[in-house]
């Protein structure tokens, strides 16, 4: 007989929450089993950040039970999940950067001797700490305003550990995260698991959820649709259960031969200090994917284009004219737009309406009294036309989704009827829905005629919307794919493997 399966860590029945009114959460139940990595996934909205929030004492559920550790538990606040051993890892973390790691891990509970915060006893705790799940090379001294992202994590982790948690939550944990730097989350998951610390993984990154769940839970408007068993679905059954569609209709269709267009913007010898001798050329009507692995320049060519960092050296030509793009502002009059990969640091003003947000680029070319009235109706019908969901226009954006953050930013730009469009991980962070429809966005764009240029890490939506790809190493351009090229042939010139790639 097969070995009964453990009793859940964590067991939620019927629970349901709402706001004002509002039905958030209805009759949702889960369970997670003690070294389990059970996956949480659902378009935004769907309900998962509220019913984390209930599993981690934020919120109290207005119906159904939570369990842990097999006894029935009433949370009146974080602290008081966290006594139990539920710890929480937010996508943003909440750390003090001119603090160590071990100041961190012990704020607030800081070991003392003789009333004095006994700092040997602190570090060894959290020197401890750290090799219990491998990390020994982080320093419990370090500041932790000098260690990258993945490190920081790491503290938070650690955090919780101190804690004596039992059921980790990780929020979207590599939505900041190098590609090699997710391989290191990975491992750090696994020992975790190794320790039957059970987790609760949410994620927008179908990819990562197969390699590391063992289930997974769909949620949809509030309900759990289902509960699968990773090995025994699929990517594309997970989509249709999380969006009602088949992934095969994910991506548009590519630009015919005869819709892409003339040449419209090259490069030719350009460079600066992260760019070296970039030679492109950019079509009306296509969209130019482009590949690279973290730092190999991918960022650093948009920003150029954009005039952020300009290029120092080579010529830029547009529609066959020499153009100089010494800074945004003389982009955007040569009709260049730019979503940049950080929303919430550069594309945003998060304490501003959705409406001031939408009107940033055209204030940014036009005083503020030119024409004011027919901008704001013609933002008003492109809100409504790229379907964000807020409350009203004077909403702050900030309490908008990430897509629906994202579809701002980008009536922002389609207001100004750009000639080239440069987008910077356009759908980072975001739902499977929402990217769905801003590929059809970004598809559009080029089928009215303008450039594209596409920046991306995730291969698959890096190949299925690109018309042709070129792919960055180093801060050039190592090389360039036509359509219908595979994930082998991009990691093949981002890595620097020498191989043939069929034309």
């Amino acid at each position: 007989m097969p070995d009964p399966l453990p009793s859940p860590l964590l067991a939620l029945r019927g629970i349901g929450k709402s706001f004002l009114g509002v039905r958030v959460l209805q009759g949702v139940d889960l369970d997670v089993r003690p070294g389990e990595v059970h996956a949480v996934v659902g378009e935004n909205g769907a309900g998962k950040s509220t019913l984390m929030k209930v599993v981690s004492g934020v919120y109290a559920p207005d119906e159904g039970t939570v369990e842990f550790a097999g006894a029935p538990r009433t949370f009146h606040g974080p602290r008081d999940a966290q006594r139990v051993g539920i710890g929480v890892v937010y996508q943003e973390f909440n750390l003090l950067p001119e603090r160590t790691v071990a100041e961190n891990v012990y704020l607030g509970r800081e070991p003392s001797r003789r009333g004095l915060v006994d700092r040997r006893t602190m570090l060894s705790r959290t020197a401890a700490l750290l090799a219990s799940i491998g990390e020994d090379a982080l320093p419990a001294d370090a500041l932790v305003g000098q260690l990258g992202v993945a490190q920081q994590q790491v503290v938070e982790i650690v955090k919780a550990l101190a804690l004596d948690a039992r059921l980790l939550i990780l929020d979207e944990p590599t939505a900041a995260l190098a590609d090699h730097e997710v391989q290191q989350l990975y491992a750090l998951v696994r020992r975790l698991q190794e320790r039957r610390i059970g987790v609760l993984y949410v994620s927008h990154r179908l990819k990562e959820v197969f390699e590391l769940s063992s289930r997974i839970t769909v949620l949809k408007d509030g309900r759990r649709v289902t509960t699968l068993d990773t090995a025994d679905t699929s990517v594309d059954e997970l989509v249709r259960h999380m969006v009602g569609r088949e992934l095969s209709s994910y991506y548009p269709d590519r630009a015919r031969p005869e819709e892409i267009g003339p040449v419209r913007l090259t490069v030719q010898a350009g460079g600066n200090r992260r760019l070296h001798g970039v030679d492109l050329r950019l079509r009306a009507g296509e969209v130019l994917g482009v590949g690279g692995l973290q730092g190999s320049g991918r960022s650093a060519l948009a920003r150029a284009l954009f005039g952020v960092s300009p290029f120092t050296t080579g010529k830029i030509t547009l529609d066959g004219e020499p153009v100089r793009l010494r800074s945004p502002r003389a982009a955007m009059r040569a009709g260049i737009a730019y979503v940049t990969e950080d929303r919430k640091g550069e594309g945003i003003v998060a304490g501003r309406s959705v409406l001031d947000n939408a009107l940033l680029a055209s204030r940014a070319l036009l005083p503020r009294w030119t024409g004011r009235g027919a901008r704001v109706t013609r933002f008003r019908e492109l809100l409504a036309a790229v379907q964000v969901r807020a409350a009203g226009e004077d909403q702050e954006i900030r309490f908008l989704s990430g897509g629906n953050q994202q579809k701002v930013v980008l009536a922002r730009w389609l207001a100004l009827s750009p000639k080239i469009m440069l987008f910077d991980e356009p759908t980072r962070g975001i739902d499977v829905g929402s990217k769905s429809a801003i590929h059809d966005l970004v598809r559009q764009l080029a089928h009215d005629g303008a450039a594209v240029l596409m920046i991306s890490s995730e291969l698959p939506e890096l190949l299925g919307m690109s018309d042709r790809i070129v792919v960055m190493r180093d801060g050039r351009i190592a090389g360039e794919l036509p359509a219908g090229a595979t994930e082998e042939d991009v990691m093949a010139l981002a890595v620097g493997t020498v191989r043939e790639v069929a034309a």
